[in-house]
């Protein structure tokens, strides 16, 4: 997380006044109430802390030691909002001020939070350039205090320790972490466009080797205890001790607690030692310090970052430069280069696109429905293929009895395979013990038959994309199905009308669209029909949340939200095909845009047979709005000729085993088969064409889907086409990137292609009356 958090103290309203000062904390405050002196001199000076009134914080004294716990209110996790900063600020003086209190510890209230990061919203307050750099810097001083506070401080940690709450630890003066799944170390500020602003590249670069550093920062990811101890950034575990009289929790942070006490008690008579490096340890060191391999690494990191990223982040760019002035130049350059690259971050469309994803990411992590009348515990899955074994991988151990049913035993072995191996994998990269993986395949059970699908709370149906087969597998299970059971249908565009057409009891069908890799893709797509009913809905939406999926619901309909955005968008990669467009031409640009998979690999990655079956559906419902006859005509000549994509070896592109991305060949089969459909391009076909001539028919069909309700707000259509369909997520979305780039822009430059190209360019009539009006998809 950002450190914006640190926003709270160039607005806060002061609840707390003044006080005695200590020359440290006088330091602090001046620099904290800057930019409110008159609201400042308005309080009465003097006045201690009232702790019975603190809303945000608790404080408690054992043996001289004060234990200062973050327990934000009304919120499941601490973060660094302006609540807690306003209470910590005056409470973290009055500490240092008070002879009776010896040392600090600093933990938290809250079960699997210690700091989750830092209040986003007080960065977006933010109204320029200068505010953003005041709020570094702010930052950097008060972790510059507590780093230089006379009595010592002791991060006891249990739980997320991201962003700023990673930064408040890095200040502290020792950090003990209770060994436990949810206890982590990050600074994922590079995933929100920014970087850590109140002094966490300085203290990590203080803290670890160059690599390290650049691993933890340009990567954003969280390290677990162990690898946090031993990269030294943690100087003690906690292991945890089990139940007793207490639960195991409770006693787990009374002991955390307890040791971080007796710890902070020892280093008011003994400040903490470092531990001295071995001798090999000493020549790396000394190895690293020279600026030939300093300047090595950050040119193959550099190199790194414009292959994964083409460019199109400034983030991680930032990040080097700012951490190589530090190495370079020292930390007092590196403090302004961090405060100076925070502010110029901050203010980019890049970074608010990134959290405005984050917002939304986190609004469909939340169930908006309500709890179902009755809870779901048994689910069965119809279909132990790719996807119906992924969804029954991410439903075991969430507490699901769960049954995987095929037709063959050879089908459930591939299926039960493919989940054990994936379950193997957590064990090997120590997400699992194997206590542990045993507890979560006993909730799996294997079956050909029919049986105890009368216990079952939902079916996941995951059969073969066909009509007719999924409306059999419903009849047939509605004879054998409980009344209350929800019959949920794993389809990418089928209607689920249709596949309800004959049920006895269509209220209970519903849409249930994952993404493959289903334990690894984030979405889930779930579609309502006009005659499924609320309770379904909230069953649906409590087991996809449950599973740990993002979750967006959409209306009925062909194609639904993703599969519909992208067959308009892949109409146009084959009609620039046809006007002689190579696969790779396409795929070239449409990556320099942002996709992280071109747009012609992408059919063969989803399966060009596939894509034919949508294609001759979809065609049938939105006729030359969509594309001209030749277009499922072109995709059954694939299929017809085994151009099935990546699955058979050969689709646009020949695959071979080691031949990778840029190196792959173009199949000559479909070279051939192409000069069949070809026709004459009516301008230049160039990069920029390519990508605007595809992302045109994209925006325009997601404007469309929120016009005719198919999705219910711009915030579910951007997640919708980030997290299931690729949609550069630095743009936001397709909503956020037309309110950046003008919706009156997209609206002209549609109206210009469709006096070339004809009505498939026409913009829908909400894009026409918001540039009309001049209004934004975000207010």
């Amino acid at each position: 997380m950002a450190s914006a958090i640190f926003k709270t103290f160039l607005c806060r309203q002061q609840h707390f006044v003044t006080l005695t000062r200590s020359p440290v904390a006088t330091q602090l405050w001046t620099r904290l109430a800057s930019t409110s002196v008159q609201q400042q001199q308005q309080q009465s000076e003097n006045k201690p802390v009232n702790l019975q009134q603190l809303k945000n914080i608790k404080v408690d004294h054992q043996d001289g030691i004060a234990v200062v716990q973050f327990n934000q209110e009304n919120s499941k996790v601490n973060t660094l909002s302006k609540g807690i900063m306003d209470e910590f600020v005056p409470l973290f003086e009055q500490l240092q001020n008070d002879d009776k209190v010896k040392g600090i510890v600093v933990m938290s209230a809250k079960p699997g939070s210690f700091i989750a990061g830092a209040d986003i919203n007080m960065l977006e307050s933010a109204k320029n350039r200068d505010e953003l750099f005041k709020i570094s810097r702010n930052g950097q001083d008060i972790m510059h205090q507590i780093e230089q506070s006379r009595k010592p401080i002791v991060a006891a940690i249990a739980g997320s320790c991201l962003g700023g709450g990673f930064e408040v630890a890095l200040a502290c003066h020792y950090r003990i972490a209770l060994n436990d799944k949810r206890t982590g170390f990050g600074v994922p500020e590079v995933k929100l466009g920014l970087l850590p602003g109140a002094g966490g590249t300085q203290r990590l670069v203080q803290k670890l080797s160059l690599p390290d550093v650049l691993d933890l920062v340009l990567t954003g990811k969280e390290v677990k205890v162990k690898k946090a101890k031993s990269l030294g950034l943690v100087d003690a575990i906690v292991e945890p001790i089990g139940p007793g009289l207490q639960a195991a929790e409770e006693k787990n942070i009374d002991y955390l607690r307890n040791v971080a006490i007796q710890k902070a008690k020892e280093l008011t008579v003994r400040k903490p030692t470092k531990p001295q490096p071995g001798f090999i340890e000493n020549i790396k060191s000394k190895i690293m310090s020279t600026s030939y391999v300093q300047n090595y690494i950050f040119e193959q990191a550099r190199k790194k970052v414009m292959s994964q990223t083409q460019g199109l982040y400034p983030a991680p760019l930032k990040i080097l430069d700012v951490i190589k002035q530090t190495v370079q130049s020292g930390s007092k350059v590196g403090y302004n280069a961090e405060a100076e690259g925070f502010a110029d971050l901050g203010i980019t469309t890049e970074s608010k696109a990134l959290i405005s994803l984050f917002h939304g990411r986190t609004e469909c992590k939340k169930n908006k429905y309500g709890k179902p009348e009755r809870e779901v515990k048994n689910i069965a899955v119809i279909g132990a293929g790719l996807m119906g074994a992924g969804i029954a991988h991410v439903s075991i151990d969430k507490g699901y009895n769960v049954i995987l049913r095929d037709q063959t035993t050879k089908a459930l072995s591939r299926g039960y395979s493919q989940i054990t191996k994936g379950y193997q994998g957590y064990v090997k990269r120590k997400r699992l013990t194997n206590a542990e993986y045993d507890r979560v395949l006993a909730n799996l059970e294997c079956q050909t038959t029919f049986d105890n699908l009368n216990k079952c709370d939902m079916i996941i149906e995951a059969v073969f994309e066909d009509l007719k087969l999924k409306q059999k597998v419903l009849a047939e299970l509605e004879e054998r199905i409980p009344e209350h059971c929800v019959f949920a249908s794993n389809t990418s565009a089928l209607p689920i009308h249709e596949i309800a057409a004959n049920s006895r009891r269509p209220q209970k069908v519903i849409g249930m669209h994952y993404f493959s890799p289903v334990d690894k893709m984030e979405l889930l797509e779930i579609v309502r029909a006009k005659q499924t009913s609320e309770d379904t809905v909230r069953s649906a939406v409590s087991v996809g949340l449950k599973q740990g999926k993002v979750v967006i619901v959409v209306g009925d309909g062909p194609g639904f939200y993703t599969t519909r955005l992208l067959m308009f968008a892949g109409a146009e990669v084959f009609r620039l095909l046809q006007e002689g467009a190579s696969p790779k031409d396409i795929d070239k640009a449409t990556k320099t845009f942002g996709f992280p998979v071109g747009s012609a690999t992408l059919f063969d990655e989803v399966g060009i047979d596939v894509a034919a079956h949508i294609a001759r559906d979809m065609h049938g419902v939105f006729g030359e709005r969509l594309a001209d006859k030749a277009m499922p005509a072109l995709f059954d000549d694939l299929v017809n000729n085994n151009l099935h994509g990546r699955k058979t070896g050969q689709g646009l592109y020949i695959y071979q085993a080691g031949v990778k991305g840029g190196n792959r060949e173009i199949n000559p089969k479909f070279t051939e088969l192409i000069k069949n459909y070809s026709l004459e391009p009516k301008e230049q076909i160039t990069p920029e064409s390519i990508q605007w001539r595809t992302g045109l028919r994209f925006l325009n069909e997601a404007a469309r889907c929120l016009e005719e309700k198919i999705i219910t707000s711009p915030t579910d259509g951007d997640i919708g086409a980030v997290f299931g369909l690729g949609f550069p997520p630095m743009k936001g979305g397709p909503f956020r990137f037309m309110d950046t780039y003008g919706v009156s822009k997209i609206v002209d430059m549609m109206n210009s292609y469709r006096s070339k190209y004809g009505e498939r360019f026409a913009p829908t009539q909400l894009l026409v009356d918001m540039a009309k009006d001049n209004k934004k998809f975000y207010s």
